[in-house]
């Protein structure tokens, strides 16, 4: 007989759906996986979900928006590894009496627009002036928010859990990464950033140059921020890869030991398959997180790759967890941190540029109204909403063309024949015992997944993509995690990198040590099946490898779903 416990949360469920409108959409705060949570136990932890049920079900019911937005005046200590080497205050000064202005400052029409430039093509003056703001940033008193220690708690406090969303969820963290906050939120801290730099050196058309990571000439570390004079040098960086080693855009946390070549092939493909096969916004730039949501519903693929991966290959490997970049509540401390991410802010400006269709979240209110705050080179507290964030033409820059071989570099698949292919396939399922979900990724996993479509039409296939989504992506919240995605594959003969059976990888930087992060990944396959000649294939083969944090995450669930392009 069902005890009285377990009958009130399914009583308090049936209330929501009998008080909610029919044509409410539960989509977008009653999932599969908030109901098998919340049955799961009645604890604290339920209650809250209940209770952010309800405040949910009634903003439905009134029609409000569900726009992120903080408190800037409360901000709390944050969750950390235990053997982190810095303390758990990322909380940037508060203005006294407490105040702050709205952004209102585009620049004028007539003015010049400043021209981010890439390190590999820019001269010894332009080096000068940002290697005098930086030293200047780090000169200012530690108190000044404009300092360059205060800046860099900005990062820390958004990425760890330091500010909650608003009333009435007072109790959920915001963290601006694997969401659609990501993109816009470090395009706003890096252009006060900027100002700020701009300001100290007297020159208000400064522009922060970009580490163009994904052209060949920029794929080593700038030898700018190798000397040790300087102000951009840094300790805590991996001594292994300074220049001229090539970068590792897909870095495991292990050495890959590759020709300088082939490692250039494996990041062109990288680059290919996180820009060009990520044809819908929700690929690209991650899933959305609204008012009431936890945090984390779903990384984009360039924030997994080669955003995260190259926090990793940077920070140091003496280091408990790689401080300072390979963490987020130290990445900023390190200078390099702003020119990877001005070109990650390039690579939203590029993927628009790719056309086929691509735009982003631009008519969503829910993420146009939500709010981030930063100081300006006045030392002004400013709100910023997101849709201040959209056009950097408005915001006064641009960034210098730079050559682009990523763009039709395109991975080729390895296997001598279909036929060859599946007898491979087939040889290790049926050596397999079934895997059932939720599964433990402690060692490599193949699963079949059904397609719900087949044989597609070319109309089909420009209006929507076909989307591998793995789900109920549970592990630590101080752990760190990449583990690889391949379809179609081989386990005794995985595919490199630059294949096409090698579709993605997920991957995750250390947060707080406080509980459990859930979250899920998608990975667009449209063109790898064709690419694959299975467009009439009933069934996938897809291929789990874990490479970090083996044993530690669990897998919900994979499926196939189609999302739209436009």
């Amino acid at each position: 007989m069902t005890s009285p416990s377990k009958l009130i949360p399914l009583l308090c469920v049936l209330i929501i759906l009998l008080w909610t409108p029919l044509n409410t959409n539960f989509s977008n705060f009653f999932t599969i996986e908030t109901f098998s949570n919340f049955l799961a136990s009645f604890n604290k932890k339920s209650k809250n979900q209940l209770n952010n049920l309800l405040l949910l079900s009634e903003l439905s019911r009134t029609s409000q928006h569900r726009a992120i937005s903080i408190n800037a005046s409360k901000c709390f200590p944050v969750d950390l590894p235990q053997d982190a080497i810095t303390n758990t205050n990322c909380c940037p000064p508060l203005p006294s009496p407490y105040k702050f202005k709205d952004f209102k400052d585009y620049a004028p029409s007539n003015s010049p627009l400043r021209v981010r430039k890439p390190f590999h093509l820019i001269d010894e003056e332009l080096i000068a002036k940002f290697e005098k703001g930086i030293a200047l940033m780090k000169a200012l008193p530690k108190d000044d928010p404009r300092s360059f220690y205060q800046q860099s708690k900005i990062h820390c406090a958004y990425c760890n859990g330091a500010y909650h969303q608003q009333y009435p969820f007072e109790n959920l963290k915001i963290d601006i990464h694997r969401s659609w906050l990501f993109f816009p939120f470090h395009r706003m801290y890096l252009y006060f950033f900027e100002r700020i730099l701009g300001n100290l050196i007297g020159d208000l058309n400064f522009a922060i140059p970009f580490w163009s990571w994904d052209s060949i000439e920029g794929m080593q570390i700038p030898k700018h921020f190798t000397r040790l004079n300087s102000s951009l040098y840094h300790k805590l960086r991996d001594k292994n890869h300074m220049p001229p080693h090539v970068v590792d855009l897909n870095y495991k946390l292990k050495e890959n030991y590759v020709s300088p070549n082939k490692q250039i092939s494996f990041n062109l493909a990288t680059m290919y398959r996180q820009m060009v096969l990520a044809s819908t916004k929700e690929l690209f730039m991650g899933s959305p997180l609204r008012l009431g949501d936890e945090s984390h519903p779903g990384i984009g693929s360039v924030e997994s790759a080669p955003h995260n991966t190259m926090h990793s290959w940077v920070g140091a490997s003496e280091t408990p967890n790689r401080e300072d970049m390979g963490t987020f509540y130290t990445a900023a401390r390190d200078p390099l941190f702003y020119p990877h991410h001005s070109n990650l802010d390039r690579m939203w400006v590029m993927w628009k540029n790719l056309g086929e269709g691509r735009k982003d979240y631009s008519d969503d209110l829910d993420w146009l109204e939500s709010t981030f705050f930063f100081y300006d080179e006045n030392a002004n507290l400013v709100r910023v909403k997101i849709r201040d964030s959209i056009d950097t033409i408005k915001l006064g820059y641009v960034y210098e063309d730079v050559n682009m071989p990523w763009l039709n570099f395109k991975p080729t698949s390895k296997r001598k024949s279909k036929e060859l292919r599946e007898a491979k396939i087939a040889k290790i399922l049926s050596s397999r015992e079934k895997i059932f979900f939720p599964l433990v990724l402690d060692s490599i996993k193949s699963v079949i997944v059904k397609r719900p479509k087949k044989l597609r039409s070319k109309v089909e296939k420009e209006q929507e993509e076909e989307v591998l989504v793995i789900e109920g992506i549970e592990f630590g919240s101080d752990k760190s995690i990449k583990f690889d995605v391949h379809v179609d594959d081989v386990e005794d003969d995985l595919s490199d990198p630059d294949q096409v059976e090698f579709v993605g990888s997920f991957v995750s930087l250390h947060h707080g040590h406080n509980g459990k992060t859930s979250t899920s990944f998608k990975v667009g396959i449209s063109k790898v099946l064709e690419n694959l000649n299975v467009d009439v294939d009933d069934y996938l083969v897809v291929t789990l490898v874990p490479n970090v944090g083996e044993g530690e995450v669990t897998i919900g669930n994979i499926m196939i779903e189609f999302l739209p392009k436009y």
